[in-house]
C-alpha cells in the first residue's frame, strides 16, 4: 500500500491538492493582512500514543495552531499539513487520523491545501495555519497601567498531565485531550485590547514572555500558585487591555459566557518565570 496517498487522498480531494505548491488566487483588501502560524506536535514531546486516540491527535493538533491564529485576532482559511506516518500504520489508522484533521477543519472553515508525508518510527505533525486579519493583535501592546487576564479556569491541564504520567486515565471531556477555544469571544474583544497570547506553555512562561516584549512587570491582585501558574497545554487566553475598557471587555465575557480573571496591573520592571519545563 502506498501510505501516502492513500492518506493524501484521505485528507482532501480539491484543487489544491497536486502540485508541489499550492497556488491560491484571492484578492485581499486594502486593509486585511495574512497571518501564517505554524506548529510542530510530536510523538513523545508533546503526546504519547497511548494518552489519545489518533483522531484526538490530529483535532488537537489542528486546535493548537489555530490557538495561535485566534488570539492574533485571525481568522483560520488554509492549513498545510506535514505528516510523519510510522512504518506499522494500518488504513484504519491513517482513517482516524484524516477524520480528527477533517473535523477540526471543517468547524474552522478551513481549507485544506497540501502538505507532505513521510514514512518514520513515530507519529510527528506539523501544521501551518495560514489566516486573514484587518486588525491584528501582537505580544508587543501592553501599556503600564493596563488590566492584565486570561479566561476560563487553568490548572487543570497540568493536574490531567500528571495522571497520564503516572499510567491512569482522564476524563475524555479534559482540555489537554482537546483544547477549548474562545474565538467568537475573542473577536468581539479585540479592539478593546491592547496585546495577547494564548497559554501554552503556562500562565508564568507567557507572562515572562509579555514583561519581555514590552519590557514591563506585574503587580499582582494576590498570589497565584505554581499549580495553575505553571499549568500548560491550557489554550486559554491572556491579554491586556486600559482600565477605561473594563466594563466593555467584562460585558463582551458575560455576551459569551467567558470567565475573566483580571489578576494584575502592568507596571515598571520586568517578570521571569521560575516553572519547569512541562514537555516530557
Amino acid at each position: 500500500m502506498n501510505k501516502e496517498n492513500y492518506f493524501i487522498n484521505k485528507i482532501a480531494s480539491n484543487k489544491f491538492i497536486g502540485d508541489d505548491g499550492a497556488v491560491v488566487l484571492e484578492k485581499l483588501s486594502k486593509k486585511e493582512s495574512y497571518v501564517y502560524s505554524m506548529d510542530a506536535f510530536f510523538e513523545n514531546v508533546h503526546f504519547k500514543r497511548d494518552w489519545l486516540t489518533l483522531e484526538e491527535i490530529a483535532a488537537k493538533s489542528m486546535l493548537v495552531n489555530i490557538s495561535d491564529a485566534i488570539v492574533m485576532n485571525a481568522k483560520p482559511k488554509y492549513a498545510l499539513l506535514s505528516v510523519a506516518i510510522p512504518n506499522d500504520f494500518t488504513e484504519d489508522d491513517l482513517d482516524q487520523l484524516a477524520k480528527g484533521f477533517k473535523k477540526i477543519a471543517k468547524e474552522y472553515g478551513i481549507t485544506i491545501i497540501g502538505g507532505d508525508t513521510i514514512s518514520n518510527i513515530k507519529l510527528d505533525i506539523s501544521i501551518t495555519i495560514i489566516s486573514i486579519t484587518t486588525s491584528p493583535i501582537y505580544r508587543i501592546g501592553a501599556k503600564i497601567g493596563d488590566l492584565v487576564c486570561y479566561t476560563g479556569d487553568i490548572g487543570n491541564s497540568k493536574e490531567d498531565l500528571e495522571t497520564l504520567l503516572k499510567g491512569k486515565q482522564i476524563q475524555k471531556d479534559s482540555k489537554f485531550l482537546r483544547p477549548k477555544l474562545s474565538g467568537d469571544f475573542f473577536y468581539d474583544v479585540a479592539p478593546f485590547i491592547h496585546c495577547a497570547l494564548d497559554i501554552s506553555d503556562g500562565l508564568f512562561f507567557e507572562l515572562a514572555r509579555l514583561s519581555k516584549a514590552n519590557k514591563i512587570g506585574f503587580e499582582f491582585n494576590e498570589g497565584i500558585p505554581n499549580a495553575i501558574g505553571c499549568s500548560g497545554e491550557e489554550y486559554e487566553i491572556l491579554f491586556s487591555f486600559p482600565k477605561k475598557n473594563k466594563k466593555k471587555v467584562e460585558a463582551i465575557a458575560l455576551k459569551h459566557n467567558i470567565k475573566l480573571n483580571i489578576f494584575a496591573k502592568a507596571i515598571k520592571g520586568e517578570y521571569t518565570c521560575k516553572c519547569k519545563e512541562h514537555h516530557f
